[in-house]
């Protein structure tokens, strides 16, 4: 059966604080939303993609990116809802009619330093178990604190896990996750929630500290400077 990939990509970079839309702000001189779909073209288990993109920056997202770099697995590209959860509700939507379709994967547009191997990882789980997501374990302490900026309480590091993309699911249980959660009024932080909500186990595969999503001007500058040295280790 067919995988399917969701990139959503229709964050207006607030945190970045630049007028231009995140995932077309450039990265070693190509849109980072570019650097992403590169990974993504070259797995050969995913046969198709659907990026999700701001109402305003579709015609943008088309010729700059899609046509410009040649994406042959885009196959479509679909705007964006108020929250990150609508754009991909419209993008699973956009698949309605997709005959055959086994695993939906979604991952941020701004990630671009997945590797193949863990797309393959989370493709294979999620046919297992009905959903699988990347995550690395926390390494700092956590602490819960008060709006007052006080320490409530320290958290057990231990059952701690950041949680990255891509998270894959089977088409079922991803478009009932969606059905459940509108039912309910319930949002989520992404997807995997979803089906926590609705009582669907989600499994965890190790993923990387360097698959890093670029949300900050910080965050742009640790990309730049990885850069080289991922190409150079993936080589």
């Amino acid at each position: 059966m067919k995988v399917a990939a969701i990139i959503p990509a229709a964050g207006i970079g607030v945190r970045m604080q630049s007028q231009t839309p995140k995932p077309y702000l450039l990265l070693a001189g190509k849109p980072i939303l570019a650097h992403t779909l590169e990974v993504f073209e070259g797995v050969k288990e995913v046969q198709e993609v659907t990026v999700v993109t701001h109402p305003d920056d579709l015609d943008y997202c088309r010729e700059e990116v899609i046509a410009a770099y040649g994406f042959k697995k885009v196959l479509r590209l679909v705007p964006g809802g108020k929250e990150r959860q609508d754009s991909v509700y419209h993008a699973l939507k956009a698949l309605q009619q997709e005959d055959n379709l086994g695993v939906i994967l979604v991952h941020d547009g701004v990630r671009p330093f997945v590797t193949p191997e863990q797309i393959r990882q989370v493709i294979k789980a999620a046919r297992t178990h009905g959903g699988a997501i990347l995550g690395v374990p926390a390494q700092d302490t956590l602490k819960r604190v008060s709006p007052q900026k006080k320490v409530i309480h320290t958290l057990d590091r231990k059952d701690i896990w950041q949680i990255q993309t891509p998270q894959g699911f089977q088409a079922d249980v991803l478009r009932r996750a969606f059905v459940e959660a509108y039912s309910r009024n319930f949002y989520g932080t992404d997807e995997s929630s979803l089906l926590e909500e609705m009582g669907q186990p989600v499994a965890v595969i190790p993923g990387d500290p360097w698959n890093l999503k670029i949300t900050t001007p910080d965050d742009l500058q640790l990309a730049e400077a990885l850069l080289p040295w991922l190409r150079s280790r993936k080589s």
